[in-house]
């Protein structure tokens, strides 16, 4: 019989009259059984964020530091368990999430390290002669409630890059997981409610769309909302959020560039892994590939033979590369996406096909640039060739995207790195490595329809705080 999950609500475990079944994308069995809340019940995690929010913002630097510090001991005693639970609910492979687990360890000791210097400046204001005797002291203050929402990829660490810097800011919060994959979530409830916090700092709760709309979203009482999801979702979600702050990581099209010279082995083995694992299900999944034309032929053959040597399989096999995709649909769609470009002149050099849950690693080239594998976000283990001539012609091409969150750059020129470090409309520029690199300290986040603001803990406590000045007059 699957394993029950109650949910958090503010230091409480609780149930509701409608059960809600999570099932494997691998064979469709049923993983473990959440419950959705009530709206009475979502009411309650709100009401307790906002007086809880009076606890919470008292809290030291020791205190917060020291409650992530328990959350990352207890997380590390269970980490067999929160790999498996991803594995099962998720479809991701043992080897990947074993990757995500060890991530979440180090994004809770990194948040816990940046709940100890949040700091401030003194500030001169002695400019002109009226303020001689005046100096101003600058000081972040946590903002107050917030709600969070996260997508069914990450289900472990992308919570975390939420719940960590909003806990290290002293401040509330109340989670929304995706009811794909709430159970590592509610996992991660657990190991929460046993680190000592106040019992209205933390809410996981897996709210219908609907009702997140309604109470998470439009309800002022939240002072920002935190999205990681679709540009479609998001951007609309900010439109509806009223005057809180929001903080948007959405999707992409990552591009790669592999300059003149380049290191094409090494560029080849990070783009199979880049481009591939999770069956592609990052928002800096690699997606296009610009290759200088004198090393068009190399890659091609390089990467063929290095995309149908990836083992496609049960998630639960370590040895196991590509796993299925969230959803038999997710499948279809990603075939009927490359099949389009077909039909357009793409060229299939491999893969291409699916069969239930599972998509082929495919590898295009000739691809119409309008196509909906070059300008919209796959998502899927879709990779597209494109040879150049000239580094500038590259970078125009990765820019001429609606997305703009990281991209990858292969070149031994320091020059053309550089250039590409100012002109590419993107969030991150990742020299000699592919953009789907993340380590969770950086500053994370995109522009034009990848989002706004930035994750990774310090750069999320400062959106998650307000910068507040006092002018002392001596």
């Amino acid at each position: 019989m699957a394993r029950e999950h109650p949910f958090l609500l503010a230091g409480e475990w609780q149930r509701s009259d409608r059960p809600l079944e999570v099932r494997s994308p691998y064979n469709g069995e049923v993983v473990g059984v959440t419950f959705v809340p009530s709206e009475e019940q979502v009411e309650a995690a709100i009401e307790r964020a906002v007086s809880g929010f009076e606890q919470t913002r008292r809290l030291s630097s020791e205190e917060r530091a020291r409650i992530l510090t328990r959350v990352r001991d207890g997380l590390a005693g269970r980490r067999e368990d929160f790999i498996r639970t991803i594995v099962l609910e998720a479809g991701k492979p043992w080897k990947d999430a074993a990757a995500e687990t060890d991530r979440a360890l180090h994004n809770l000791e990194v948040a816990a390290e940046e709940a100890k210097r949040i700091g401030g400046e003194i500030m001169p204001l002695d400019l002109r002669e009226h303020s001689r005797d005046r100096i101003g002291l600058l000081r972040r203050y946590p903002i107050g409630p917030i709600a969070a929402i996260t997508p069914f990829n990450f289900p472990l660490n992308l919570p975390l890059h939420k719940l960590g810097p909003a806990i290290a800011a002293g401040n509330t919060i109340v989670l929304k997981p995706a009811t794909k994959t709430p159970l590592t979530a509610l996992t991660l409830a657990e190991v929460m409610a046993e680190a000592g916090m106040p019992p209205g700092m933390v809410s996981v709760l897996p709210v219908p769309a609907s009702l997140a709309e309604e109470k998470l979203v439009k309800d002022d009482r939240f002072k920002m909302l935190t999205f990681t999801g679709s540009a479609e979702v998001g951007w609309r979600l900010k439109g509806i959020a009223g005057k809180k702050r929001v903080t948007l990581e959405l999707g992409g099209n990552a591009a790669v560039i592999i300059d003149e010279d380049a290191d094409t082995e090494l560029a080849v083995k990070r783009i199979a892994q880049g481009g591939y694992t999770y069956a592609g299900q990052s928002c800096i999944s690699v997606q296009r590939v610009y290759v200088h034309e004198s090393a068009y032929a190399a890659v091609s053959r390089g990467l063929v033979a290095a995309v149908q040597a990836l083992k496609v399989g049960d998630p639960m096999d370590p040895e196991t590369d590509v796993g299925p995709m969230i959803e038999e649909a997710a499948a279809q769609r990603s075939r009927e996406w490359v099949q389009e470009a077909a039909a357009e002149g793409a060229k299939v050099l491999t893969g291409g096909e699916a069969d239930g849950p599972f998509f082929q690693p495919t590898l295009l080239e000739n691809v119409p640039p309008l196509s909906k594998v070059c300008r919209g976000e796959v998502f899927a283990p879709v990779v597209a060739l494109f040879p150049f001539g000239d580094f500038k012609e590259a970078v125009a091409a990765v820019n001429d995207s609606p997305y703009g969150l990281q991209a990858g750059v292969f070149t031994p020129s320091l020059a053309n790195a550089f250039y590409a470090f100012d002109e590419l409309e993107v969030g991150g520029v990742i020299v000699n490595d592919v953009p789907t690199y993340r380590t969770d300290p950086m500053p994370y986040g995109g522009v034009k329809d990848s989002g706004l603001g930035r994750e990774g803990p310090r750069f999320a406590i400062e959106e998650m705080t307000e910068l507040r000045l006092m002018v002392l007059r001596t």
